[in-house]
C-alpha cells in the first residue's frame, strides 16, 4: 500500500484557512451582537440595579454624625493623652 502524495504548500494554507475560519467564528460571536440589543440589555441592567438600590435598608448610621459617647483618648509614649 503505498503513501499518500501530499502538498506540503496547499496543506499549509488548508490549515492556516481552518485556523481562520475558527478565528472568524469566534468574532463573529463576540461582536456579533447589534447595539439596539446593547443598549436595552444596558438599560434593563441599568434599571434593575437602580431598583436593587432603592430596596436596601440602610442599617448603618451615617458616618457625619458624632457617636454619643465620649472616645477616651490614648496615652502616647511620654503618657499624656493625645
Amino acid at each position: 500500500m503505498p503513501a499518500e502524495i501530499v502538498n506540503l504548500r496547499l496543506a499549509r494554507k488548508r490549515r492556516r484557512r481552518g485556523a481562520a475560519e475558527r478565528d472568524a467564528d469566534a468574532n463573529r460571536v463576540r461582536h456579533g451582537t447589534p447595539k439596539a440589543l446593547r443598549d436595552e440589555t444596558r438599560a434593563e441592567r441599568a434599571r434593575a440595579l437602580s431598583t436593587l438600590n432603592g430596596l436596601k435598608l440602610d442599617r448603618a448610621a451615617p458616618a457625619d454624625t458624632e457617636p454619643s459617647v465620649p472616645v477616651r483618648s490614648i496615652p502616647d509614649e511620654t503618657g499624656k493623652p493625645s
